[in-house]
């Protein structure tokens, strides 16, 4: 009896829908990520030292010579990326499944808040070995903020600490890189606790917290257990066999401020950002395109409140081809900027932008006539 009532009991505080797939699973690969990273940071923080002058060569002495340091470094780097794909995933399937609406609109913008401080952490430890493509990255990034009208010089000064990236720059961005994955584990938890509060959404969009949910334990934690074994198979063959292979190999020369790099690239995780950036001509509409693109995830759940339209065919090939132009984005962002690149951006960026609205807009044209039908054949 005690042992029916406790499954009772942790069936009424987490609900698990019956019908979720391994596509629910990426959240917790992200914890995993977030986990290893913090670890693995910590090792190798006792190494780091934050000047312009010995950066470079204490990742190098820390991959020679310390016991083990490659392997710590190599999971330390490749970890960010398989981070970025565990929330990249994870986000749309959220968007494909509307798990944006309500009642979870306060758990959506915790994640999307998770979202902006990864991209800010995961910039900032790219910047931290100071080879030849970190600090170009730097310079390029940290100049946007010229933008800001009046104050915009004042704000760049301040992120360098001076009149150039320096040491000064250097350590700031080192500080914060350190302190920040704490508050990304401790959102996380929120994350998680929202999570509990309302229960999962699921393919089916249904939001009954009883007839069609299960006990969590044993069926999803063994659907849990077995996706994070093939999740982690993927990271380790990763690191043990193309442990470069996501990696700029410019960043493995010493930074040089006197020599530019013929092609300025940031990692792979944030060349849709980049592409948006660069596709647009004016610097000014460029970071404000970049802002848009990012805060246009914050805002969906006030965009696209039809519960009935979010679970139409329509609205699922539109988010299928949002998905593509983010795919085509990326992958323009890596190439040169020349004429054909650019314009694949630009029209990337249109589809970017417009397809949810389209696939809304003719989900509801289908649904109005398939009602106007039906009445006429009553």
């Amino acid at each position: 009896m005690g042992a029916m009532y406790m499954q009772k009991n942790f069936l009424h505080i987490h609900p698990v829908p019956m019908t979720l797939s391994y596509n629910w699973n990426f959240g917790v690969y992200a914890l995993i990520c977030l986990t290893i990273q913090l670890v693995t940071g910590l090792l190798m923080n006792s190494y780091y030292g934050a000047d312009t002058t010995n950066a470079f060569a204490n990742i190098e002495i820390y991959v020679r010579e310390v016991p083990e340091g490659y392997l710590t470094r190599y999971i330390h780097a490749n970890g960010a990326s398989m981070f970025f794909i565990a929330v990249y995933i994870h986000m749309f399937r959220g968007i494909f499944y509307g798990s944006f609406q309500h009642p979870r609109i306060e758990l959506w913008l915790v994640g999307f808040i998770l979202l902006v401080l990864l991209i800010a952490t995961a910039f900032m430890g790219y910047v931290l070995p100071w080879g030849q493509m970190s600090f170009w990255a730097a310079t390029v990034i940290t100049q946007l903020f010229s933008v800001i009208p009046f104050i915009g010089p004042s704000v760049v000064n301040w992120l360098w600490g001076g009149f150039s990236l320096g040491d000064t720059t250097l350590r700031r961005l080192y500080t914060f890189h350190f302190l920040l994955p704490f508050v990304i584990a401790l959102l996380s938890f929120i994350h998680i606790n929202l999570l509990h509060k309302v229960g999962s959404n699921n393919p089916l969009g249904s939001n009954l917290i009883f007839l069609d949910h299960t006990l969590m334990f044993p069926y999803f934690i063994i659907k849990d257990l077995l996706g994070i074994l093939l999740f982690l198979s993927g990271f380790c063959f990763l690191v043990g066999f193309y442990p470069n292979a996501l990696m700029h190999p410019d960043n493995y020369i010493p930074a040089n401020p006197m020599v530019t790099p013929l092609h300025i690239v940031p990692e792979w995780y944030f060349l849709w950002l980049y592409a948006i950036l660069r596709c647009i001509p004016h610097k000014v509409g460029g970071v404000i395109g970049l802002a848009v693109a990012l805060i246009f995830f914050a805002i969906m759940p006030w965009l696209f409140t039809n519960q009935t339209i979010i679970r139409s065919v329509v609205y699922k090939f539109s988010v299928v081809v949002f998905i593509l132009a983010f795919i085509t984005l990326t992958k323009t962002g890596r190439m040169s900027p020349d004429f054909a690149s650019l314009v694949t951006s630009r029209v990337a960026l249109i589809v970017f932008f417009n397809s949810l609205f389209l696939g809304n807009f003719f989900s509801y044209i289908r649904d109005k006539n398939i009602i106007t039908k039906n009445n006429i054949e009553v």
